[in-house]
């Protein structure tokens, strides 16, 4: 299957590598090569926003996100790409006094105009009088609204793809979370018997309710088996400890691989303390998803 890499890594002369965090507990891992879909629109960014892109009609692309959201980066790599106007709106009106960040600056030169809003605002952003006001500030009241994350019921369709390319392939398939619109279709793509294990990268312990709700938008009810596991957040969004970067680094140097910090490393560091754990049975075959690469800026 395209993108899939058996017996943890292809290293970069192309031979397969051994994790022996995995083999000696008789597990086998897999990775789901999503980051090398597009050298833009990488992995579940893409598979959330194709079908929302289809159904903008050319229309300007509005959307949501913090300051260095990948969602956000992807938005603007689309609209670049695609010839779509996209308008991004950043949490923290303080921003707007600050020199850009690399993600940011990202944004602006694939063409994204940039409005930024204050926390509260951004708080309630789903309600419609202040949505409505958003986008009036933001001049773009007929713009295509595709919510922070990308997560919507198009969304999840496009990450039921997913699930289904992986069918029959892995036991369990283990997904970094953030909206939580991945792990809504992922579940609901995959086949019996296998299970979707979310590791979120956001605190809160809410996002159970909002995979719940996000699947009974879009199919009317729960689909699939799916779990969450809490733990490996490293404090919330964006943030990172020399604990993880630690094990990324070490991740790369014996698989080849760059890892991404904010979603995928995470989700790697997860995925080796279950195994120390014992959490899975001898035998289990467990895919991750590889969502995002490393940021060049």
């Amino acid at each position: 299957m395209r993108h899939l890499q058996a017996e943890t890594f292809g290293g970069p002369r192309g031979e397969w590598r051994l994790d022996e965090r995995f083999t000696r507990r008789g597990l086998r891992l897999l990775l789901k090569r999503d980051d090398l879909i597009h050298p833009e629109l990488i992995g579940n960014k893409w598979r959330k926003l194709a079908p929302n892109l289809a159904a903008a009609a050319g229309r300007t692309v509005l959307t949501f996100g913090g300051a260095y959201s990948n969602h956000l980066r992807a938005t603007a790599a689309a609209g670049h790409l695609l010839g779509l106007p996209t308008v991004g709106v950043v949490r923290g009106q303080e921003l707007a006094d600050r020199p850009l960040n690399p993600s940011l600056a990202r944004c602006v030169a694939d063409g994204m105009r940039l409005h930024f809003v204050d926390r509260s605002t951004y708080r309630h952003k789903t309600e419609p009088r202040t949505l409505a006001a958003v986008l009036r500030a933001a001049g773009a009241q007929d713009a295509y609204v595709v919510p922070e994350g990308g997560s919507n019921a198009l969304a999840v369709r496009g990450c039921g793809e997913l699930g289904e390319e992986l069918r029959g392939k892995a036991d369990v398939v283990a997904v970094a979370c953030g909206t939580g619109g991945t792990l809504a279709g992922l579940a609901a793509g995959l086949g019996p018997g296998q299970q979707a294990l979310g590791v979120p990268v956001l605190k809160g312990g809410f996002l159970g309710d909002d995979i719940r709700h996000l699947q009974a938008e879009t199919f009317g009810g729960p689909r699939g088996e799916w779990r969450l596991d809490e733990r490996f957040h490293f404090g919330g969004y964006a943030r990172t400890t020399p604990e993880l970067d630690a094990f990324a680094e070490d991740f790369e140097e014996r698989h080849g691989v760059r890892v991404e910090r904010l979603y995928v490393a995470k989700l790697l560091y997860g995925l080796v303390a279950l195994a120390e754990e014992g959490a899975f049975p001898r035998g289990t075959v467990i895919a991750a998803v590889v969502t995002g690469a490393p940021f060049p800026g």
